[in-house]
Formats: C-alpha cells, sequence, structure tokens
C-alpha cells in the first residue's frame, strides 16, 4: 500500500465565492492561484486550498476545520482582529506534544466555516 505522505488540496465549502475569495485573499492574505464561476485556488505552503461552491445539496454542509500554522498566534490574532474578524476566544494552550506546545485561537470564515490559528511552540 502506497503510504499518504502529506496534504495536497483542502477543499472548502462556500456559498458566496466573491465574498470567500475577498475574505482568503484580503483578511488571510493566502496566495491567491486562480478561480472559476465555482472554484477559487489558493496557495498556503505546500497546501493547496480550493474554495467551491457545491454542485448538489448533498455536498452543502461544513467542512472540516483548517489549521493555519503561524510563527506567532497572538501577533496572528490581533491583527486578524484588526480586520474584523471576530474569534471564539483568544489564543490558548491546547495541550502539548512532547516537547512542544500547541496553542490556537479559532474563528469563523466568511462562509461560517471554522477556522483554527495554531503555534507550536518549544515547551519552556
Amino acid at each position: 500500500m502506497t503510504r499518504l505522505k502529506s496534504v495536497g488540496q483542502v477543499s472548502v465549502r462556500v456559498n458566496d465565492l466573491n465574498r470567500a475569495v475577498q475574505f482568503y485573499r484580503d483578511i488571510l492574505e493566502l496566495e491567491f492561484v486562480w478561480e472559476t464561476n465555482r472554484m477559487a485556488f489558493f496557495m498556503c505552503g505546500d497546501v493547496r486550498l480550493m474554495l467551491s461552491v457545491p454542485e448538489k445539496p448533498e455536498f452543502d454542509h461544513p467542512g472540516s476545520v483548517v489549521y493555519y500554522t503561524v510563527d506567532d498566534v497572538q501577533e496572528a490574532y490581533n491583527e486578524l482582529q484588526l480586520k474584523g474578524v471576530e474569534f471564539h476566544g483568544t489564543p490558548h494552550e491546547i495541550g502539548k506534544l512532547g516537547d512542544i506546545t500547541v496553542y490556537m485561537a479559532f474563528f469563523t470564515d466568511s462562509e461560517g466555516n471554522t477556522v483554527a490559528i495554531q503555534e507550536e511552540r518549544p515547551t519552556e
């Protein structure tokens, strides 16, 4: 069996593609790649993010949570708040993974999807 090595693309369901493109391009500042009439693509590191208007009702459901890694979760939180992003709470420690402590803050994107920013830093 071939082993899975990394995430290549994540699909996020949207209802208003123009509004979602503005949010991901202008607020989150992801690298815009291209757009069709029902989809838009961004790069986030090595992962491609596809914003997609559902083609059928069975595909119109909230998606998985996408966790964006940042260098400084508090700084990113502050910057996004200044741009109007409403968070569900402040950045907080989620837990420890060996010698790494994980901090996260959650918010809702323009389409109602839950999104998170996360920072992994060496445990002190």
